[in-house]
């Protein structure tokens, strides 16, 4: 079979879609006043039908004006902290080998790019936050006062979002903080997406899963090592070994590190196969980074199954502290436990009524619900970076804005809009650079 049939696959549909938006071009399709425009190279399916719906929907304005303060607020601690973790990169980029350093496809947050996004939860999820995303803007423009002049979805090759068009001259004609709450909906829909499918997986884990034993999981095993002569399979948890209890990492590294080639240990190890626990002993190898030591031949989680299951139900819980716990939730998919699945789903059993659905299906509803909730927490962050034409753009500009007002009270209008473009310009100049910093500089040193 050919190895690039996927890719050349890919290459075909990408050239016909190409083909079909250069012939609607051609046939006088295509344009800004039509129901099909371009936004780069994705085709626009505009409608007004839908803006009815945001009429009603905005009609608590009361409300709308609460959450989009709540949005500017969030919007700003947000910024902050995304500038903060760019500049931390950046600086430790310095630090990094030319082999150490991130790939480009990791620094896109899209699903078939980003290899530890899987592009099926990936789609979905971006899709669900893109769309309700931009829902929110719809609505919150209609609260304040502006209007919409359309709304969609994106299309290219396959849907990848919807948008709200807003009234331009309104949306300038409006005064800063209707703009800003505007801008900052959609930040604040994503955001309140995470927490709702983050509570969602949390009570659907909590309540429908029990770790098979409190040991360390086998992620694989070597073929030919002590680990396969003992039958040990991966989705066995290690709960004892050499007479340590295995509880955690640390633990069963040290117990191994105690160890030396040759020698008969004892291990208990639960069976996920046989469904209870077995007790053997091994004839360890030589471990081939450290000769003086034994090796038993595995690969293990670095997070035992109950570690991995309170990081799913409540990272703030975990025993290694609040914000060891949220991080580990958010690197997850890194050390290959998220999507759980294959062998990592073995060191579960499922409880009460969800249990009906069966292992697979439980899991595919857990996984969706986790990169439902991870996806639209990185939107709400990558929106609020002061780069042009994101959200966060926008908020900067009025923010720079604000303060000329504020602190250059003799500047005319004029002066302090002129002002506001060149300090969101040079934020977004600053933002690119950082971006592209941590990947240019271990290269360069």
């Amino acid at each position: 079979m050919d190895p690039y049939l996927g890719y050349e696959i890919a290459l075909v549909v990408v050239l016909l879609y190409a083909a079909v938006v250069y012939a609607l071009y051609r046939t006088g399709h295509l344009g800004p006043d039509r129901p099909l425009s371009l936004f780069g190279p994705a085709l626009m399916l505009k409608t007004q039908r839908g803006r009815s719906a945001l009429d009603r929907w905005g009609r608590f304005k009361r409300f709308w004006t609460a959450a989009g303060d709540l949005g500017i607020a969030l919007s700003v601690v947000s910024m902050a902290t995304i500038i903060g973790l760019l500049v931390f990169g950046a600086i430790a980029s310095f630090r990094l080998t030319p082999a150490q350093a991130p790939s480009v496809s990791e620094a896109v947050g899209l699903p078939g790019i980003n290899p530890i996004i899987p592009i099926g939860y990936g789609i979905v999820a971006i899709v669900v936050g893109i769309v309700l995303h931009e829902l929110c803007h719809g609505v919150m423009a209609r609260s304040q006062g502006i209007g919409v002049k359309s709304l969609g979805i994106l299309w290219f090759v396959v849907p990848v979002g919807a948008f709200v068009e807003q009234d331009d001259a309104e949306m300038l004609a409006a005064s800063r903080r209707k703009r800003d709450r505007v801008a900052a909906a959609g930040v604040l829909a994503n955001f309140a997406l995470t927490v709702v499918f983050f509570a969602l997986l949390s009570g659907l884990v909590a309540s429908s899963v029990a770790p098979n034993a409190d040991g360390i999981g086998i992620q694989s095993v070597q073929s030919g090592m002590p680990a396969a002569n003992a039958t040990l399979v991966p989705g066995d948890i290690i709960t004892s070994f050499n007479g340590t209890a295995t509880t955690t990492w640390s633990n069963f590294q040290a117990a191994e590190a105690k160890t030396t080639p040759g020698e008969t240990v004892p291990i208990v190890f639960y069976s996920a196969s046989l469904g209870h626990t077995v007790s053997t002993t091994v004839v360890l190898a030589t471990n081939p980074n450290n000769k003086t030591r034994g090796f038993l031949g595995v690969a293990v989680l670095g997070l035992t199954p109950p570690e991995l299951k309170q990081v799913l139900v409540w990272p703030a819980g975990s025993d290694q502290g609040a914000v060891v716990g949220t991080v580990y939730w958010l690197i997850l998919p890194l050390g290959g436990l998220e999507p759980v699945g294959g062998s990592t789903s073995g060191f579960f059993h499922l409880t009460g009524p969800l249990a009906a659905l069966g292992s697979g299906n439980f899991w595919i509803l857990a996984n969706m619900l986790y990169w439902l909730a991870w996806m639209n927490l990185l939107l709400g962050l990558s929106n609020t970076l002061p780069l042009v034409p994101l959200d966060g753009g926008l908020l900067f500009r009025d923010f720079a804005a604000s303060i000329a007002a504020r602190f250059r009270r003799a500047w005319s209008a004029a002066r302090i809009d002129q002002f506001a473009g060149r300090a969101v310009t040079v934020s977004s100049l600053l933002v690119l650079v950082l971006l592209v910093w941590q990947f240019l500089v271990p290269r360069l040193l």
